[in-house]
């Protein structure tokens, strides 16, 4: 089977997910869930000699072939290790999940669907090299994400965070869209593989800075990046499940993919270094600053999860220096891309490890707020363990992972201020600069967040449960991450031959032509560079600020609430609605009569306008039949017909005008040689005047005594200028036909394509085969809707004859 279908497994699944949680409810769901996740995580471990020699897989289907859009299944070194996280992490998240959700009391049917669809969108961003294909599963992360963050949709803040969330991602992902197919255009193709490869030729393309602009948009409100990281926080009303599988391995670094995946095509640009370097390193800074002001952990962990994407993006920003480079084998650029993929798995394993244990002390204590948390070290010592270890991870200290990215992040930084080229050499200092002083918040946040939940004095008073340790079920999954925390910091060569190089060719493939040429040793001491200096700054620095943080950590509480990001996105929102309901009662007035108005306006300005401005009027009566004695009397008929209905004082007149006009344009239809539609019109003028008969008793009275008809200007006008504008239309199209007539095609085809021999009914059925078949739709869902109203009013009047 093509691995193509892979991705689909997860959501394939999902099917099965509602069936076991009701015929097994004595078993967890999770169970069954878990090996799915599991099953793909060791194929795609199994692809990874492949890979990690330089070998590319690539698996298809066709999807819309007429389009060229197919769904394309990718697999080089960057979507394998992605692939890895998705399914890694999502195993261990289904097994945290299976011990933190109560399988009597979750919904857990809802939850693992969704979650199933997430997985399912998440490969097939990671794994498409069709653009179309690629948005497809991007906005599907997107709704399914929705869905989960929304799962408890009974709270409000659930259902805030999950609109918020959506409102945010899916405008990124429409601008994306945009420069998806400006990047079609360009290219002529929506491969990304053939995209790369035409990157020189499309640089100098005038929609070349504008695909640009509009993909880094969609990156950065997925992966949470200023000032769209506004959604993070609010989504952390999510189960904690969700948080760690979404905002640490998966949905945010869904952004830095797609920044990872165009960089070979935008980095050429400086204008793609610049944005993503900048905006990743000032998030770095605004993240880290701001998860002091946090009391809720999940809340501090959002706001560190915003500051370390910030980090990763600055690096996938550097590595574009790279592209501009002359291919130096010594330079320290190459640092950056591999920087970036490290600690991108870095951030994955002690973040994951960390939204874990913030789980676990709500789920043992009954509160997330650190104001009321305190002295758990002796009550939790396996979860203090654990949190200590992903806690001094993302705090960069030693012997820990996150402490040998951190270096190469510093290393990356200092290495900008060399560069020449985009104006580096003069504003190039800030970056440094910048990424120390984020760093030195980011070890103050850490140490914040074990410390004053661990450490200090215990409080049970303020607790809503007794705290204890948790059940070994719910530490498994953890406690596996903090061990990969450590094993990554002995072995970072292993990972990096095996899973970083790789990545690192597929985003700088201009550079490298197999992992093999990636020549970067890491190693926990590199000497008294600049970088040990800047590092021991921020432990110094970082250590007091902690110590004497109960003294200036009250300063926050002077930032304005009203002037934030998120008070402008409720006003945006609330002007949005507000306005929108006020611009809808000016025209939604619950007259049909307004509404006709309104339609045929537009419609005289809109198709005169048209006709004004292409200077369409050709009125050619050459080659019109001749109009006979028959038709000007079926005409002179019609004509009287409607003027009777108009000016008939008795209902029973009016309906057998309106019958007189339906039956006079059956005999046009007779005239003009159409006996289906004759009989057609025949069979439904009949029907309706019998319709207007049967309910003849309910109709209103027509008295021109009592209800004078007034004579109206403006009825008038559009009445007139509606006529005019459809006899020009009909005149100037039958004057000037650019095409030929349809018609002889179906004379040509009807026979030998559709093998009917009339011409009318393998219309309807062949080429309006769809038409046809909505219709019927239509006709079936009334049908439907009758029936079930005349059910309910009989049932209601028996229950009354009942009661009587």
């Amino acid at each position: 089977m093509s691995f193509v279908f892979l991705i689909f497994l997860p959501i394939l699944a999902a099917l099965f997910v509602p069936l076991l949680f009701k015929k097994m409810r004595q078993i967890h769901t999770g169970w069954f869930v878990l090996i799915v996740p599991v099953i793909l995580f060791v194929y795609y471990a199994m692809l990874v000699p492949t890979t990690s020699e330089g070998g590319q897989l690539v698996s298809s289907f066709q999807w819309i072939p007429s389009l060229d859009i197919a769904i394309v299944a990718y697999i080089d070194g960057l979507s394998l290790l992605f692939s890895l996280l998705i399914t890694g992490i999502g195993a261990l998240v289904v097994l945290y999940s299976i011990f933190y959700l109560d399988k009597n009391r979750e919904q857990l049917h809802n939850f693992y669907v969704y979650l199933m669809m997430f997985m399912t969108a998440m490969l097939g961003v990671v794994q498409s090299d069709n653009l179309i294909s690629l948005y497809f599963f991007w906005e599907l992360t997107s709704i399914s994400s929705f869905l989960l963050i929304g799962y408890w949709y009974t709270r409000d803040r659930s259902r805030f965070g999950a609109l918020k969330s959506m409102m945010i991602t899916v405008f990124g992902g429409l601008m994306m869209l945009g420069g998806f197919v400006l990047l079609g255009i360009m290219g002529n193709t929506y491969s990304i593989r053939e995209l790369i490869a035409q990157a020189p030729e499309m640089a100098s393309h005038s929609f070349f800075t504008w695909a640009l602009i509009l993909i880094l948009l969609g990156a950065f409100t997925k992966s949470a990046q200023f000032p769209f990281y506004i959604w993070l926080p609010d989504a952390m009303e999510a189960p904690t499940p969700v948080s760690a599988y979404l905002h640490s391995a998966t949905m945010v670094k869904a952004g830095l993919y797609l920044v990872a995946r165009f960089t070979p095509i935008f980095a050429v640009s400086g204008t793609w270094m610049w944005l993503v370097a900048g905006v990743g390193l000032f998030t770095m800074f605004w993240g880290s600053f701001f998860a002091l002001k946090q009391k809720d952990l999940k809340a501090i962990l959002a706001f560190s999860t915003v500051s370390q994407l910030g980090l990763i993006m600055s690096l996938l920003g550097a590595s574009a220096a790279g592209y501009h480079i002359g291919g130096a084998a010594d330079t320290v650029f190459k640092y950056a891309a591999f920087a970036a993929i490290f600690h991108l798995i870095n951030h994955a394993t002690f973040k994951g490890s960390l939204f874990m244990v913030a789980g676990i002390v709500d789920h043992e204590t009954g509160t997330r707020d650190i104001r009321k948390l305190g002295g758990l070290m002796g009550l939790m010592p396996i979860t203090f363990t654990i949190a200590m270890i992903g806690s001094f991870s993302m705090a960069g200290l030693p012997p820990f992972n996150g402490f040998l990215s951190k270096e190469m992040f510093l290393t990356a930084m200092l290495s900008l201020t060399e560069f020449n080229l985009f104006s580096m050499d003069v504003w190039g200092v800030l970056f440094p600069v910048i990424a120390w002083i984020g760093s030195v918040f980011t070890f103050i946040y850490s140490f914040f967040f074990v410390f004053h939940t661990f450490a200090g004095k215990h409080k049970p008073d303020l607790l809503p449960k007794k705290a204890h340790e948790a059940p070994i079920g719910m530490l498994v999954s953890p406690a596996f991450l903090a061990l990969l925390v450590l094993v990554i910091f002995f072995i970072p060569n292993q990972v990096g031959d095996w899973l970083i190089k790789p990545a690192v060719v597929a985003i700088q493939p201009f550079l490298y032509t197999a992992p093999a040429d990636v020549n970067i040793h890491v190693s926990a001491w590199h000497g008294l560079q600049p970088e040990f200096w800047m590092t021991l700054g921020i432990f110094l620095v970082g250590g007091l600020l902690f110590w004497k943080l109960h003294k200036w950590q009250r300063a926050y509480d002077r930032f304005p609430d009203n002037f934030t990001l998120n008070r402008l996105y409720d006003n945006l929102m609330y002007l949005s609605d507000g306005g929108a309901n006020r611009f809808s009662a000016l025209y939604m007035t619950g007259f049909i009569r307004s509404y006709l108005v309104y339609m045929f306006s537009f419609l005289i300005i809109i198709v005169l306008g048209a006709l004004v401005l292409n200077d369409a009027f050709s009125i050619n009566l050459n080659n019109l039949a001749p109009v006979g004695f028959y038709e000007i009397v079926i005409l002179l008929a019609l004509i009287g017909s409607t003027v009777t209905i108009l000016a008939s004082k008795s209902r029973l007149t009016a309906i057998i005008a309106l019958g007189a006009v339906g039956y006079s344009i059956a005999l046009f239809f007779v005239i003009f040689r159409a006996p289906d539609l004759a009989l057609t019109q025949l069979v439904i003028e009949t029907i309706s005047v019998a319709l207007f008969l049967l309910a003849f008793y309910h109709l209103p009275q027509l008295s021109l005594k009592e209800e004078r008809m007034k004579f109206k200007l403006g009825n008038a006008i559009i009445a007139l200028g509606v006529g005019v504008t459809v006899t020009l239309v009909a005149l100037s199209s039958h004057s000037q036909k650019a095409l030929p007539s349809i018609s002889q095609f179906y004379k040509e085809t009807v026979y030998s394509e559709a093998g009917g021999g009339n011409i009318v009914n393998v219309i309807l059925v062949d080429y309006r085969g769809f038409d046809t078949l909505f219709e019927i739709a239509v006709l079936g869902i009334a049908g439907i809707g009758i029936i079930t109203m005349i059910k309910l009013r009989l049932s209601k009047k028996e229950g009354q004859h009942e009661n009587q």
